[in-house]
């Protein structure tokens, strides 16, 4: 059985930062592109950063110099530090693998408020 399973969410102030992680099982990581996706509300889910197998990064405009994704494959986590972090980035970030097919996790509320 897959699972994802996010954590490191939370309320932050305007600049302020947190990291996220996503601890894998019940796939081979060190072959998966792992992605962090966000949804905010009445906005539909976007993709905000990529880490594939290989280890090539792909960012989203929003977030590129502000956020960064690792991967440790001895540990099948993927994370996503995130830095100045701005009200716009409130949302649910939401964990993906990608392999035959997609998986995702439940989620975790980033709110960036004063």
């Amino acid at each position: 059985q897959v699972r994802l399973v996010e954590s490191g969410g939370g309320y932050v102030q305007p600049g302020g930062s947190l990291r996220l992680s996503c601890a894998a099982s019940g796939i081979i990581f060190r072959i998966a592109a792992m992605g962090w996706h966000r949804q905010a509300p009445g906005k539909q889910r976007e993709l905000v950063a990529l880490i594939t197998s290989g280890g090539s990064i792909n960012y989203s405009d929003s977030v590129k110099g502000r956020f960064t994704i690792s991967r440790d494959n001895a540990k099948n986590t993927v994370y996503l530090q995130m830095n100045n972090l701005k009200p716009e980035d409130t949302a649910v970030y939401y964990c993906n693998a990608v392999l035959d097919l997609h998986y995702w996790g439940q989620g975790t509320q980033v709110t960036v408020s004063s």
